[in-house]
């Protein structure tokens, strides 16, 4: 598996806490989107790590296109 799975058209809002981390699923193959389920297993894809900054509502990329992983930078409406 070279290319990601595109696991959805829009971001998905979280709200993240100050200080936690978050496991971004890179493959796109995970059923907990847009968090990793260890569904990589066995490709070339590894999760990211997000740390949180502040607490606030974080979007996150589904389509797994974006250019500043792991949140969303609009990639999924270019196509």
């Amino acid at each position: 598996m070279a290319d990601p799975v595109r696991a959805g058209s829009a971001p998905i809002g979280v709200d993240v806490e100050a200080g936690k981390s978050y496991w971004w699923c890179s493959c796109g193959k995970s059923a907990k989107q847009p968090f990793c389920d260890g569904s990589h297993k066995g490709t070339d894809f590894t999760p990211m790590k997000y740390d949180a900054p502040e607490t606030r509502k974080a979007y996150f990329c589904t389509c797994k296109a974006t250019g500043n992983s792991p949140l969303c930078d609009g990639s999924h409406s270019r196509g």
